[in-house]
């Protein structure tokens, strides 16, 4: 399973920073990381996608009061998740 996250922050560099810290206590929850993108016209709307062993787990790290902080710390303005399932189809 994987999680969608996007986020708009205050600055980038911070907030990728605060992101780098945070991976390794993510990865206790079974959330690792995949890929990321940044929006074409602005550069603090960050899109990233999560490995994630289940929902349970990765909600409980994001309700984590550290989650929040660092959160806080890196600047996030706005933000939404996407808890996504794959799709067997092909072409």
């Amino acid at each position: 399973m994987q999680l969608l996250v996007r986020n708009t922050v205050k600055d980038f560099s911070r907030w990728l920073a605060c992101f780098e810290a945070d991976s390794r206590a993510a990865a206790e929850y079974g959330v690792t990381f995949e890929c990321m993108w940044q929006a074409a016209g602005n550069p603090n709307e960050v899109f990233f996608l999560l490995n994630i062993e289940s929902a349970e787990r990765a909600e409980a790290f994001m309700a984590r009061p550290e989650s929040q902080d660092t959160g806080e710390k890196a600047g996030v303005i706005d933000g939404e998740v996407h808890f996504l399932k794959p799709v067997d189809y092909s072409m």
